[in-house]
């Protein structure tokens, strides 16, 4: 029996359609199985990133997240490691000039300085490591009323956590108790990250110095009301 050319063109349609069906399951099928390898992928990536938390040193970024951070007072032993986060936190930042606390000898015995009556540094701790810093001091030629938000520095690891504001408003809790009504700060241009943390918590510009802290090296100067 020989088959009609009806029923061959039927046939041959059939099969093309059936051979572009296969290839759509195909297809769909590989797109699947790419979407499921680039999920797995991202999920093992993910994992790894919560892993190097828990096991790396502190350097890891915003490793505090997952520590408990305390805040203490400044102790003679802390010195040496306060110093350094000073210092390169401003040489990260390209802001170690003359005129600016990197050149102060006070720098490396900050416990001996802040014995001073009126002022206060405190220290943060995540684990075992400390991890920044921050005070208030009575600087000469202050008026009356005021003291200077100083020292303010943080590893790189602690910054973007919320610790900033933390130690800032542990500090102007410290001004309120010690009799001022005002606190002033003096900083730089290239410290734009800690800028907004002043400019958030309610600091405002000032057109010049006050007081004589000798930091000529800093051209910004701001001042909060308590």
């Amino acid at each position: 029996m020989v088959a009609s050319p009806t029923f061959c063109v039927t046939e041959a349609a059939g099969l093309g359609f059936c051979a572009w069906l296969m290839q759509a399951v195909n297809n769909r099928r590989d797109k699947l199985m790419t979407i499921i390898f680039f999920i797995v992928v991202k999920f093992i990536n993910k994992a790894k990133a919560i892993i190097k938390i828990f096991i790396c040193h502190p350097v890891c970024p915003n490793y505090i997240y997952k520590m408990e951070v305390s805040v203490r007072p400044i102790q003679p032993a802390d010195n040496a490691f306060i110093a350094k986060i000073i210092r390169n936190t401003l040489v990260e930042f390209g802001a170690n000039h003359p005129g600016t606390v990197y050149f102060d000898a006070t720098t490396d015995d900050l416990f001996a300085l802040f014995q001073t009556k009126k002022a206060a540094y405190n220290i943060a701790i995540a684990g075992a490591e400390i991890v920044g810093g921050g005070g208030i001091f009575p600087t000469a030629g202050l008026p009356a009323g005021v003291c200077e938000l100083v020292k303010m520095y943080l590893l790189p690891a602690a910054r973007g956590t919320g610790l900033g504001t933390r130690l800032i408003n542990i500090c102007l809790q410290q001004a309120k108790e010690n009799g001022f009504n005002k606190v002033y700060l003096e900083t730089m241009n290239e410290l734009k990250p800690a800028l907004k943390v002043y400019e958030r918590l309610g600091f405002r510009y000032l057109t010049g110095p006050m007081g004589n802290s000798g930091h000529f090296g800093c051209p910004l100067w701001m001042l909060k009301e308590l």
